[in-house]
């Protein structure tokens, strides 16, 4: 009988919980903010929605109500304001994780961390660091969106299901992300290979590369806050865990040496199961894209720095 606790319930952390309850995944979702009124709107909308979904108990609550959770997501901390990068939030978000994880670790028997509050990779770092739990148990939703968003404009580029693409972005979730173009494949076939036997002209790289790193900024700009795909995105990474599928997700995660990095923490593909993560793997990197996560990672070390850790 899966539980899962999200903590933080504005545009992210609802939409998380909506998609976890559609997904059929969990049979307890227990929702926690420090705005009590709207946690609990959340969970009475929410539950009017289980006469459509498979059973599943929705309500607000506090941290005691974590003690047996299996997955415990947070996404408290502020947004990011218009033309505001994730890493200009780590000082504010930093104290706001911080305080979350020490009120609840008082009463968390354990399960597994995901985080997904910005600058996820820095605070992912430092959630692993403060709660002991360490490599495996501490998981950054990291760049599975910027993944999405890589296929996502490949797939409009080539004409083809966006599923049948295996193509990465690793390193920051933010704006030195490194995707990974000489991986980018169609059923095992290079993506150029692939745009030539179609007769079509091959992506215009920086191009993408620039708006799978802004993509974030044009939707705030817009709309005020991204939420959909990332909800969509999280559910997708308690599904490899609750269901044990040893699904290959980009997710972040504290590094052992991959790539010759320690004592940080980005995304690269990761075998994600039951016991969160399994194997961080090193995928071959032409010389652009090994100086690209050279770069991206000095960034994300120079904020942990910035924040003492």
């Amino acid at each position: 009988m899966a539980k899962i606790a999200v903590i933080g319930v504005g545009a992210v952390g609802a939409t998380t919980a909506y998609a976890l309850t559609i997904g059929g995944l969990t049979q307890e979702i227990v929702l926690l903010d420090t705005n009590r009124p709207r946690t609990e709107g959340e969970a009475l909308d929410l539950g009017d929605s289980t006469a459509f979904t498979s059973p599943v108990r929705i309500y607000a609550g506090d941290y005691p109500d974590c003690q047996d959770a299996d997955i415990v997501i947070t996404t408290a901390g502020a947004n990011q304001r218009p033309g505001e990068s994730r890493l200009d939030l780590a000082e504010r978000n930093f104290g706001i994780i911080r305080n979350v994880l020490d009120r609840l670790t008082v009463h968390w028997r354990g399960g597994l961390l995901l985080v997904v509050t910005n600058p996820v990779d820095v605070l992912t770092y430092a959630a692993a660091k403060l709660t002991g739990l360490g490599k495996s148990r501490v998981l950054g939703s990291g760049t599975i969106l910027d993944s999405a968003r890589f296929r996502h404009a490949l797939s409009a580029h080539a004409g083809v299901d966006a599923r049948s693409i295996h193509a990465y972005v690793i390193g920051e979730h933010g704006d030195s992300a490194v995707p990974l173009w000489s991986r980018a494949t169609v059923a095992g076939i290079a993506f150029n290979d692939f745009c030539r036997q179609k007769g079509i002209a091959p992506p215009g790289r920086e191009a993408i590369t620039t708006a799978i790193r802004k993509a974030a900024y044009r939707i705030i700009e817009r709309k005020g806050a991204t939420y959909y795909a990332v909800g969509l995105a999280l559910r997708r990474i308690c599904e490899a865990i609750l269901k044990d599928q040893n699904s290959v997700l980009t997710v972040c995660s504290l590094l052992e040496g991959q790539y010759g990095y320690r004592d940080t923490a980005f995304s690269l593909p990761t075998v994600v199961g039951k016991n969160g993560r399994s194997t961080a793997l090193e995928l071959p990197l032409d010389n652009e894209e090994a100086a690209a996560l050279k770069h991206s990672a000095a960034v994300l070390k120079a904020t942990q720095e910035r924040l003492g850790l």
